[in-house]
């Protein structure tokens, strides 16, 4: 079994990764220019982003395979940015407050013999209408910093869902069971003990 590298920072990724008893030989986050092209919808540019994040750290660790990730939270065709500043995060908020959203997990596997293999999971997020103070005391908390759309599913913001159609891990990060047929694909998923 070829050993794996994940291709993300992100503590989430590692988190979800563990529920699937794989521990990653090494984690190397890639980092690549994540500006959307003009006019590309959601579900390609996350698409892109996975792959582009698995190709670059690939070719850093030749023998590995190489688990690349990209989460888009999109309202309609409009790709919401990983929020960074305080105003990028409350306009999120405010914009998907009492409406439905989606939120595009892709994955790209890269084989140690270079064959790339990707999977897509979209789910569909509904927010309970938001108050001014309840957007206000998030943003005290600085759950969003960073987060696509604004919003950590799995810290606050989930007691506003009223609503998931899809995968719950997926909103976080890494949809587990396309991750699970990846990496069995891939042969790099031993069977549970």
């Amino acid at each position: 079994m070829s050993p794996l590298v994940l291709a993300s920072g992100s503590p989430r990724r590692a988190e979800l990764i563990a529920r699937l008893a794989v521990v990653p030989a090494a984690i190397d986050p890639a980092d690549i220019d994540e500006t959307p092209l003009k006019g590309e919808l959601p579900s390609p540019y996350a698409a892109r982003m996975a792959a582009a994040k698995a190709a670059l750290v690939a070719a850093r660790h030749p023998g590995s395979a190489v688990l690349g990730a990209d989460t888009v939270v999109a309202a309609g065709r409009r790709i919401l940015p990983k929020t960074e500043v305080v105003e990028e995060a409350r306009a999120c908020l405010a914009l998907l407050s009492g409406r439905r959203h989606r939120v595009h997990s892709a994955i790209t596997l890269i084989s140690a013999d270079g064959t790339a293999r990707h999977r897509m999971s979209t789910s569909i997020v509904r927010f309970k209408r938001l108050s001014a103070a309840e957007i206000e005391a998030y943003l005290a908390g600085g759950d969003w910093r960073g987060k696509a759309g604004g919003y950590a599913i799995q810290g606050y913001a989930e007691s506003w869902v009223t609503m998931l159609q899809g995968s719950h891990s997926g909103v976080m990060g890494l949809p587990l069971y396309e991750t699970r047929a990846l990496l069995a694909a891939g042969g790099l998923l031993l069977p549970p003990a």
